[in-house]
């Protein structure tokens, strides 16, 4: 697989994704309607929407199970240390032949660079956050925070 497009689109995705303000209201929204987005498209998910290192939203849908929210936990450690999308990272370590260990030093048992977490940034403020669901393969889950996050900031205005 061709990687480098891949990488360029994502890395634009993340430069747009910019919040004018994000607060515990905003986290609870942004939960809400990953819920609803997933409900629409009969997807289930664990869901976790954190803002300055506290969990400020989480939800399990039926059809779940614990592992689920360990992916999500993964994806979350990475882009809290990284303020990189889980998938960014991915594709950037596959590109590279490498793996968060082998740079690193982290284990996997606590770090994945698989899609579906994506930083939250605020203009002039910079990494407060990270929106994560864990249930589709990489590439939807990752594809369904960016879509809701942009069509929530469209709407900040």
């Amino acid at each position: 697989m061709e990687t480098d497009p891949d990488i360029a689109k994502l890395e634009a995705q993340e430069a747009g994704l910019r919040w004018r303000r994000f607060d515990l209201g905003t986290a609870w929204e942004l939960g809400q309607a990953l819920r609803t987005a997933a409900l629409a498209r009969g997807a289930a998910l664990t869901i976790e929407v954190r803002l300055l290192g506290q969990t400020a939203f989480t939800s399990v849908m039926p059809g779940t199970t614990p592992a689920n929210a360990d992916w999500a936990r993964r994806k979350r450690n990475t882009v809290e240390l990284l303020h990189s999308s889980s998938y960014l990272v991915g594709l950037r370590l596959g590109r590279d032949a490498s793996s968060l260990e082998a740079r690193m030093g982290l284990a996997t048992r606590d770090y994945a660079s698989h899609g579906g977490c994506v930083p939250i940034v605020v203009d002039g403020v910079g990494c407060v956050g990270n929106a994560t669901v864990s249930g589709l393969p990489q590439r939807e889950d990752h594809e369904l925070v960016v879509g809701v996050m942009a069509a929530m900031i469209a709407a900040q205005g």
